[in-house]
C-alpha cells in the first residue's frame, strides 16, 4: 500500500474553540491509483491535501506513505519527504517568469544538491515525457497555458516522485487548456504514475477512476469507476 491513513485528526484552535478540519479520517491508496478527493469549502480537502503533501502535520492519527511513517516526522524530515516522494502541481503552476523551461523543471534538482549535468538531463527527459521537448530554451510568457502547465508537470515528475499531487489543476484555465492538462494526467496514470488530484470541478474529477468525498472532515464517500460505495 502507498498510502494508509488510520483516523487522522486535524484540529485548529480559533480562540476559544476547535475546528475539526479532519475528523478521525481513514484511507488507502494503492501504487498507480488516479484518485480525485472532492468536497465543499471547509469540507477538510485542503487540509487533508496538506497532510498528504506533507505540508503540514497531523493533530493525532498515522500516516504511513511508501511504507515510511511520517505523521509524527520534524520539519526538515518532511522536507526531505515533500522532495523525494511527491510531486507537486499547483493551480498557478509558480512557473519562475525569467527562467526557460529547462530551469524551471531543474528547481527540484538544485534543492536536492544533484550535480548540474545530471540534473539537466533528469529535467529533459521530464520535458520528453510530457511532449515538450523542443520547448526547453522557452520562457512562460513565450509559451501557451497548456504548455506551462506541462512545464509545471514536468518539474513535479523530475524527482521520480510516488505521488503526483494536484490542487485545482486546472481552476485558472480554459476549457481547452483544462482538457489538455488532463488528457496528459490520463497518460501519466497510464504509464504508471500515482495521481491525487483535489478539485471541485465534477467534470475534472471524473478522469479520475476513484472519487473521495469529503464533508466536516469525513470521508462520506469512496466512488470507483466500477463500483460505488457509500459510508454511512
Amino acid at each position: 500500500m502507498l498510502i494508509s491513513i488510520s483516523s487522522l485528526r486535524k484540529i485548529y484552535q480559533m480562540g476559544e474553540s476547535e475546528v475539526r478540519a479532519l475528523d478521525g479520517l481513514d484511507l488507502e491508496v494503492e501504487a498507480g491509483d488516479y484518485l480525485a478527493i472532492m468536497g465543499p469549502s471547509g469540507s477538510g480537502k485542503s487540509t487533508l491535501m496538506n497532510l498528504i503533501g506533507c505540508l503540514d502535520t497531523p493533530t493525532s492519527g498515522e500516516y504511513i506513505l511508501n511504507n515510511q511513517r511520517v505523521s509524527d516526522l520534524d520539519d526538515g524530515e518532511l522536507a526531505s519527504i515533500r522532495n523525494h516522494e511527491i510531486g507537486f502541481v499547483f493551480q498557478t503552476f509558480n512557473l519562475l517568469a525569467r527562467a526557460t523551461a529547462l530551469a524551471n523543471v531543474e528547481l527540484p534538482l538544485i534543492y536536492a544538491r544533484v550535480p548540474v549535468r545530471e540534473r539537466r538531463r533528469r529535467a529533459r527527459e521530464a520535458l520528453e515525457k510530457v511532449g515538450l521537448g523542443d520547448r526547453a530554451k522557452h520562457q512562460p510568457n513565450e509559451l501557451s497555458g497548456g504548455q506551462q502547465g506541462r512545464v509545471a508537470v514536468a518539474r513535479a515528475l523530475v524527482n521520480d516522485p510516488s505521488i503526483l499531487l494536484a490542487d485545482e489543476p486546472t481552476g485558472n484555465l480554459d476549457s481547452r487548456t483544462s482538457a489538455e492538462i488532463m488528457e496528459l494526467f490520463n497518460e501519466l496514470n497510464a504509464a504508471g504514475n500515482t495521481l491525487i488530484v483535489v478539485t471541485h470541478e465534477e467534470d475534472i474529477a471524473a478522469h479520475a477512476r476513484r472519487v473521495v468525498r469529503l464533508l466536516d472532515g469525513k470521508i462520506v464517500a469512496d466512488e470507483h469507476v466500477a463500483e460505488s460505495k457509500v459510508i454511512s
